[in-house]
């Protein structure tokens, strides 16, 4: 029998449902659950909480992720004790891309993290603009809701810097990341800065790794090292879209000596830092 343009609509709809994330399907439901136990219409839940109507429905349906405020605001009208707002790092996981949620959900609760990022600033440092640069040049490109989608997960993974219990952090940066103009002369300003008080934190270390230094193992490419915290080493590196995690006793210690060496090849923390300062004093 043909197919009707309705039955390929029906048809398209319920693929692009069957893909919503799951933390979203699942806060969605009980989104509702909470709000038909409160005796409200999502019109009247909109209205109390600032959203509208169809930013209700989209979020009961899965189809859009609550974003901080909106979960703040229904936990409180609903009188849901906080439900809501247990749920909301899974939500933000879930804005990231599909093949980084996984090693993200070890990353948030990692006791240490160190990683080599030689040719972008590493995501945990990112500021807002620069991040929106980088997703928007995108290829295939991405739609402004996925950037804006994405960027916000990407800030809100930022919470490892100052959460408490604290986490051991280590950035190795390449040269030619501080210096290639992502998103152009201003944003790399507030980026340089950026750079600047996240290394004045206590827990945190940033160290530049400066061009001209011929063949060193960060030639190989980036990638990510954590203790997680039952005492688990792990490594992860990524490339065009595919992540990878690594688990193998022998890999993770190869992983660790190349750290150690690029960490004594690299600026020191003190000279990296005089560095970042003359770039911002050029501009």
């Amino acid at each position: 029998m043909r197919e009707t343009r309705k039955d390929r609509a029906t048809s398209a709809k319920a693929e692009a449902d069957s893909d919503l994330p799951g933390a979203w399907v699942a806060y969605g439901t009980l989104l509702q659950h909470l709000r038909k136990r409160a005796e409200l219409n999502q019109q009247a839940l909109g209205e109390a909480i600032g959203y509208s109507l169809e930013q209700v429905a989209s979020v009961e349906q899965g189809r859009r992720p609550a974003k901080e405020a909106f979960t703040e605001a229904a936990d409180r009208v609903l009188d849901a004790r906080g439900v809501l707002e247990v749920r909301q790092p899974g939500v933000d996981r879930a804005k990231l891309p599909r093949f980084f949620r996984g090693f993200a959900t070890i990353e948030a609760e990692v006791l240490s993290r160190f990683s080599y990022d030689p040719l972008l600033v590493p995501g945990l440092l990112q500021t807002e603009a620069y991040a929106r640069a980088v997703f928007a040049g995108h290829c295939p490109p991405f739609s402004e809701e996925i950037v804006d989608r994405h960027t916000e997960a990407r800030l809100g993974r930022q919470k490892l810097l100052t959460r408490d219990p604290m986490a051991e952090l280590s950035f190795i940066i390449g040269e030619e990341a501080l210096r290639d103009p992502v998103g152009g002369p201003e944003i790399m300003r507030g980026q340089w800065v950026r750079l600047l008080q996240a290394g004045a934190l206590r827990n945190v270390e940033v160290q530049v790794m400066p061009t001209g230094q011929g063949f060193h193992p960060g030639k190989n490419g980036p990638f990510v090292t954590v203790q997680t915290n039952e005492h688990e080493h792990l490594g992860y590196f990524e490339s065009q879209g595919v992540g990878c995690t690594v688990s193998k006793p022998s890999e993770i210690s190869a992983f660790g000596l190349r750290y150690g060496k690029l960490r004594s090849q690299a600026l020191n923390v003190e000279e990296s830092a005089r560095l970042i300062e003359r770039l911002v004093g050029e501009t």
